[in-house]
């Protein structure tokens, strides 16, 4: 069995869901799996120019809107922290992301949200994937929709990549009816896959022969499997040769002592510049996870540990993207599965609360330093009208350039939409 092991922790699908087994699929990516840093400013000036890219901060237990995007102090569940002002006036946040706050003027807020699954174990997969159709096929992840509608773009590069704690692997499920050409390929604790270089005992011309062979009985394979199972497996081997060529990615010695300490030397800070120097590297959907945000029982004392860990590392990417004239190329999304309850509960925690909550954006096609949707002066509903997550799905689209009204799916002949069919881009947030 190959070391690369699997970083689905928490998935609901059957390990039989696709055709293709884990020692074909991961084995090939163990044999050589890596990213390398941006050591071609050609490249990623050409991605800046030219090519859209997506970051997707994955705040997985759920953020607490009130004691972030959405404060209200003074009020019957408002906690203890105050509003500060942001860098738009009028706008504030909470205490507790002030860095962020200086930021906000890159950022484009929705505070209208609601989205109805209080639960993580559906919520995680149906705000990652949108849900247009809860009851047919399994959508697929964001990441993987973007990877399959855009492709990987002139890096060679994974199109879809998951910096996360913990284990690394091939996370074939987040593709669902696409295949698993189209899943993630995780990187635990953002370090490099075990085997990441060809055994020194190989050299090039019994790699090329080897090579050769596998392409060989691929072919004949293929005469007797799904093709798409056979297409999944070569796309591995091919994305395999680039990232052995780019093993600096992983070398922290090319980061800066500054840099790192902007980021912050904690596990998120870590994760967050790693998840930089991938776009910088032409990589085309970056999800960057941080877990713990379930606070049931001390949310303010919780909060008050996570939110600035998170402060520092988003407000520093923010920064440098905006800077390198990024922004102008890559969206950025930071959210959870659903917010957190007004109620303070007998723990002094905050339960889950989908009815309303936030999230944050800023790059590419949307409006710099904007709000967009309101809640009630306790946090309690939504004022005016709120969003599924349907309609963050057409607008993401939309911002990537892709008419999620006319654009379809193709799963095996059966068209399908992008997005919720009764559900529209959020015109105001548009730029």
């Amino acid at each position: 069995m190959s070391t690369l092991q699997y970083a689905g922790e928490s998935s609901l699908c059957s390990p039989h869901e696709h055709a293709v087994s884990r020692r074909q699929l991961l084995g090939a990516t163990a044999s050589g799996a890596g990213l390398g840093l941006l050591s071609q400013p050609a490249l990623a000036e050409a991605m800046k120019q030219k090519e859209k890219q997506v970051l997707f901060v994955w705040i997985d237990g759920a953020m607490s809107q009130l004691e972030s995007w959405d404060p209200k102090p003074n009020t019957q569940f408002g906690g203890p922290f105050r509003a500060i002002p942001t860098s738009v006036p009028g706008l504030h946040f909470s205490e507790l992301l002030p860095r962020t706050a200086k930021q906000a003027h890159h950022l484009t807020i929705v505070r209208n949200l609601c989205t109805k699954d209080n639960a993580h174990s559906s919520g995680v997969d149906r705000i990652q994937r949108g849900d247009p159709k809860p009851r047919g096929p399994v959508y697929p992840y964001f990441g993987s929709a973007v990877a399959k509608l855009l492709g990987g773009g002139p890096s060679g590069l994974p199109p879809y990549v998951w910096i996360k704690p913990m284990s690394g692997g091939f996370v074939y499920k987040d593709a669902g009816f696409m295949g698993p050409k189209y899943g993630a390929l995780a990187f635990g604790d953002a370090k490099p896959p075990e085997n990441l270089l060809r055994n020194e005992r190989i050299s090039n011309e019994e790699d090329l022969l080897r090579n050769e062979l596998r392409a060989k009985l691929n072919e004949r394979y293929k005469q007797r499997h799904e093709a798409k199972n056979v297409e999944a497996n070569s796309f591995v081997y091919d994305v395999a040769q680039e990232l052995m060529k780019r093993q600096d990615l992983f070398d922290e010695s090319k980061i800066s002592a500054k840099d790192k300490e902007r980021y912050g030397t904690h596990e998120l800070g870590r994760h967050m510049l790693m998840g930089r120097r991938m776009l910088e590297a032409g990589v085309r959907f970056v999800k960057v996870n941080t877990y713990g945000w379930d606070t049931h029982g001390d949310n303010f004392n919780g909060h008050a540990s996570l939110v600035p860990r998170f402060d520092q590392a988003f407000a520093a990417i923010i920064e440098d993207l905006a800077a390198a004239g990024m922004l102008e190329n890559v969206l950025v999304i930071a959210m959870s599965e659903f917010g957190r309850t007004p109620r303070i509960n007998g723990h002094i925690g905050r339960d889950h609360w989908p009815e309303a909550w936030s999230l944050a954006m800023a790059g590419t096609g949307l409006k710099h330093g904007h709000v967009h949707g309101k809640t009630n002066a306790q946090g309690t509903w939504v004022s005016g009208e709120e969003h599924d997550i349907g309609a963050m799905f057409h607008t993401w689209f939309s911002c990537l350039g892709i008419d999620s009204k006319k654009t379809m799916y193709d799963n095996n002949g059966q068209p399908l939409p992008l997005a919720h069919d009764d559900m529209f881009p959020v015109k105001d947030v548009l730029a």
